[in-house]
């Protein structure tokens, strides 16, 4: 006959210490025929497999991060779901668990947490052999470091499973200048960078939407920029895409060149090892489609000048349209 679960409990509360080892491995009995103990032990197997922040898989954080103030720890205890329970972690580091009440986790990775519950509840004669499974529900110790080309830098908390574009959007998004390169950077893998490029439209890559943990540093890169200078409409600096920026794209951003420019003088000023050298390029040629056009690098300056003679002429033409404007205004009169 099996004996009924609150009589079970009574019996873990009031009994001395020998009569609970009994009653534990009674529970135990008990526990294999209920079909949830089964589910909460790989529910409880499988987050700690897959969501735990000291997962070890490639691009992951080791076991290094520590529990701390304000987490929110899920405590098991195989084959005995009536120990399952939440608990956040006190200001002094401890955590309240049944049977042994207060333990003091706080500092401990979730391994060295596990190992000291279990020794509680095995040293107190509560269970023999006791399986005990940590899992951290809740970071709230520790956050992410956000640097680089967003709105708002700074430490964002990690509270349970966040992804990069989250916290990106914490940081109120990205910034103009920003680029598509991230960087992450574990805790514990300083030498093991993860590079994360983003899509024009982040929408567009949900693979690169990946998880960070407490403790990681993110860097969004500036993005690099080239300047067009000279006669052109609109001279500026352009930032360049990740697929790199051509002469021929530097001027169409600045609006195309204009009837008074000097195509065949056109060069790149390039700032190189050994100072500032100019490249001179067959513009008028590259425009006609006549030559290749020419791929540039970040900081590059495209300086497309005037023709003296074009602007001579072009100020003959503007006297003569004046001239004959005021003739035909006369001759109105």
């Amino acid at each position: 006959m099996k004996i009924p679960r609150s009589n079970v409990l009574q019996q873990l509360r009031f009994a001395p210490a020998f009569l609970l080892i009994a009653a534990g491995l009674t529970i135990g009995v008990i526990a294999q025929d209920q079909p949830q103990s089964a589910e909460l032990t790989n529910r409880s197997k499988k987050a700690a497999e897959t969501n735990s922040p000291t997962s070890t898989a490639v691009g992951e954080p080791d076991s290094s991060l520590r529990i701390g103030t304000g987490d929110l720890l899920e405590f098991s205890v195989y084959n005995v779901p009536e120990l399952s329970t939440k608990t956040r972690i006190s200001s002094s580091g401890d955590a309240y668990l049944p049977l042994i009440d207060y333990v003091h986790v706080g500092g401990l990775t979730v391994e060295e947490a596990q190992e000291v519950v279990q020794k509680k509840l095995s040293d107190g004669g509560f269970l023999k052999d006791p399986h005990v499974t940590l899992f951290v529900d809740q970071f709230a110790s520790q956050g992410v470091s956000l640097l680089g080309e967003v709105v708002r830098p700074g430490v964002y908390p990690v509270l349970g499973e966040q992804r990069l574009y989250d916290v990106i959007s914490a940081a109120g998004g990205l910034s103009d200048k920003a680029g598509r390169s991230v960087t992450i950077t574990h805790r514990g893998q300083q030498d093991k960078p993860v590079v994360v490029e983003l899509a024009r439209n982040i929408a567009d890559s949900p693979e690169h939407n990946v998880q960070v943990y407490p403790g990681d540093t993110i860097i969004v890169r500036k993005a690099d920029i080239v300047y067009v200078v000279g006669d052109v409409s609109r001279p500026s600096g352009f930032l360049m895409d990740r697929g790199g920026l051509t002469v021929l794209q530097a001027v169409a951003l600045a609006g195309g060149t204009t009837q008074t420019s000097k195509l065949n003088g056109a060069k790149i000023i390039r700032k190189t090892d050994t100072g500032m050298s100019e490249t001179p390029i067959e513009l008028k040629k590259i425009l006609q489609a006549k030559a290749q056009d020419i791929p540039m690098l970040a900081d590059d300056i495209l300086f497309v000048p005037s023709s003296q003679s074009k602007i001579i002429g072009r100020r003959g033409i503007d006297a003569a349209i004046q001239m004959a404007t005021a003739v035909g205004i006369v001759a109105l009169r």
